[in-house]
């Protein structure tokens, strides 16, 4: 028995290198642990972010679904399910192709465009939003594969790429005090505060102070266990519907969003035009692609120092490998009816536990994959337990603000915008191309035209046209 032990000890160091990058199988497994209790809260949020697309049984949209959950309507559930699904076949190539200490999940950033901007405003269905997923998916796999994913990277100044965190941050967090009725729609102002002698909202609050304060005192698995005291403060105040509750359950079906990809109705050319609506499928797949690159190049980037990945000529260990799994995983996301996946930032919290190999997120997709026996817990949910977690997110990505180099008013008003338009139209697309558009044009106009890259020229027509054929 312990020679057994020992020969699949062997394995193990020898298949992630674990001597060689001074670690071992038990600090690589409690990394794994960590990193999976600080982002376990996606498989609640995602869920009830995609069902705002219409993606439940009786195809609501927007508020109107918002009493719809995992435990009442089996379309929800089978989102779950492919969350759960996806959440580990991404993570899990990341430790076996890539053998990085990364997490793969459906980004809630990109979850929250895909519902919001692409279903809701722009009107696509959720079935051709996951074929504009799928594309964008094999788009990003093509220029992880070649040099297009450098020059992309190098066309964009700094200052927006920073900008597009920031923004999401902003829509994110507009959309967290939405779903705890902290801010309400008014007639006269746009939006004003809710009553904060409802129930619901005076819940929403309780969840931001428990998060903010864990998470304030460094406590590992903040969002999660805020979000699940939450859950158990709102029973008595008859905001959680414990009513069919079960602790262990059978995975909901994923055959309601499994293969659901509408690739014809995605094409369909009536009523915008032919032009029309491929500037629209570019507007919407390139934002899929590029937010999705960046956050994964921003995540890898802002934590190789500290998991010693910089190798002596200065690049990241692994990067491209890494890339290539996120764009895979994405390209199966939409096949399990899931949106664009991300290398959660969360993923630091392990590597801060002293994860350094593939070890780590393979512990992570092997608890993602336990997570699809928790369907009946995860049901009973309130949006008011798991809004606070999205406001909490908004925090954390604001803070790449002061990267933006306001000094410089050609670089300033396009981040500006680039932030800013995102909550004010609810539309994270929006935020980009205004960003793009203005970049340009502000550095045209001041006599710096040589600081553009030429590929901004074409983003930037293209978001015009976009505009102009496509008016929302």
């Amino acid at each position: 028995m312990k020679s057994t032990v020992q020969k699949n000890t062997n394995i193990l160091d020898e298949f992630f290198g674990l001597r060689e990058n001074k670690t071992n199988i038990k600090t690589e497994i409690l990394a794994g642990f960590t990193t999976f209790m600080t982002m376990a809260y996606a498989l609640l949020v995602i869920p009830n972010l995609l069902k705002f697309s219409g993606m439940n049984a009786p195809g609501l949209r927007g508020d109107e679904a918002a009493m719809l959950s995992i435990l009442n309507d089996p379309v929800i559930g089978s989102a779950f399910t492919g969350t759960c699904i996806v959440s580990a076949i991404g993570t899990l190539i990341m430790a076996l192709y890539a053998n990085l200490p990364f997490a793969v999940a459906p980004g809630i950033g990109l979850t929250a465009f895909f519902s919001f901007s692409v279903c809701l405003n722009l009107g696509y269905t959720w079935q051709q939003g996951l074929a504009a997923v799928m594309i964008s998916g094999i788009l990003f796999i093509i220029i992880t594969a070649t040099s297009i994913r450098e020059k992309i990277v190098e066309s964009l100044p700094n200052n927006i790429k920073t900008a597009i965190t920031s923004g999401i941050g902003l829509f994110i967090t507009l959309i967290g005090l939405k779903g705890g009725g902290i801010v309400v729609s008014d007639p006269g102002t746009l939006i004003k505060f809710g009553n904060f002698t409802d129930k619901a909202v005076i819940l929403t609050l309780v969840g931001i102070i428990i998060m903010g304060i864990l998470m304030a005192k460094n406590v590992k698995g903040a969002m999660l266990i805020s979000i699940i005291f939450t859950t158990i403060i709102g029973i008595p105040m008859g905001i959680t519907n414990i009513e069919g509750l079960k602790l262990i359950t059978a995975p909901p079906s994923v055959s309601h969003t499994f293969m659901a990809m509408d690739f014809k109705g995605l094409l369909n050319t009536s009523g915008a035009g032919v032009i029309g609506t491929i500037t629209s499928i570019i507007m919407v797949v390139l934002t899929f692609s590029l937010v999705d690159l960046f956050d994964t190049i921003g995540t890898l980037v802002g934590t190789a120092q500290k998991a010693d990945m910089i190798q002596e000529d200065g690049s990241i260990k692994n990067m491209k490998k890494a890339l290539l799994a996120d764009a895979i995983a994405t390209t199966i996301s939409s096949i399990f009816g899931g949106t664009t996946t991300a290398t959660y930032i969360e993923s630091t919290a392990g590597i801060a536990e002293g994860g350094r190999t593939g070890l780590t997120s393979m512990v992570v997709g092997i608890l993602f994959l336990c997570s699809l026996f928790l369907g009946g817990i995860v049901g009973i949910v309130p949006s008011q337990a798991t809004s606070p977690a999205l406001i909490i997110i908004g925090v954390l990505m604001i803070e790449s603000i002061k990267e933006v180099d306001f000094s410089d008013l050609t670089e300033a008003i396009p981040a500006f915008f680039t932030i800013v338009i995102m909550p004010f139209t609810y539309s994270i697309a929006n935020g980009i191309a205004a960003g793009v558009i203005f970049y340009p044009i502000m550095k045209l106009g001041t006599g710096k035209h040589k600081e553009v890259h030429p590929i901004m020229y074409i983003l930037s027509i293209l978001f015009i046209l976009r505009f102009i054929l496509l008016p929302e």
